[in-house]
């Protein structure tokens, strides 16, 4: 499941101005798919004061590109801890990505920078968020709940219009 929220980003941002993040879980059996968003969890956990260090999508990516095997850490330590066999790779990559809407937030599609995180064969279902400008939710169903250094790093950005 993808979560969004009704949030309007600045509508002079370009597919350049953005760095996403998806975690590819190793198949879309139940059990990778529960296993991505736990680690999805711990690397939004992980990478939530560096990236309120960083003040332009350059900062984040040269930011995430040394966490990198860091990133691989924080998963695999989740998969060895649930007994999974297969390991995490990260990367940065430029992707074609399909068009999203999630309520208000519309990101078109196109070719986007993004933190990749494939677990294990990477072939199942994905979860998405924006790492630059930072726009990481967690929630589900209809009752959808920012995590509370996140808010703090998007109002700071924004100002605090999105109260």
């Amino acid at each position: 499941m993808l979560i969004g929220i009704g949030l309007v980003l600045p509508q002079n941002l370009t597919h350049k101005e953005y760095l996403r993040i998806h975690v590819r879980a190793n198949s879309n059996a139940q059990v990778d798919q529960d296993i991505k968003y736990l680690i999805k969890d711990k690397i939004v956990e992980y990478l939530t004061p560096y990236i309120a260090e960083c003040n332009t999508k350059q900062k984040a990516e040269s930011m995430i590109k040394s966490q990198l095997p860091a990133i691989e850490n924080v998963a695999d330590r989740v998969l060895i801890s649930s007994g999974f066999k297969y390991k995490s790779s990260a990367k940065i990559n430029n992707e074609q990505f399909p068009t999203r809407v999630y309520g208000n937030l519309t990101l078109d599609g196109g070719y986007y920078d993004a933190l990749i995180v494939e677990l294990g064969d990477g072939k199942g279902e994905n979860w998405w968020c924006v790492v630059y400008p930072p726009l990481c939710f967690t929630g589900g169903g209809t009752n959808y709940q920012y995590k509370s250094k996140i808010w703090a790093i998007i109002k700071s950005f924004f100002g605090d219009t999105q109260s």
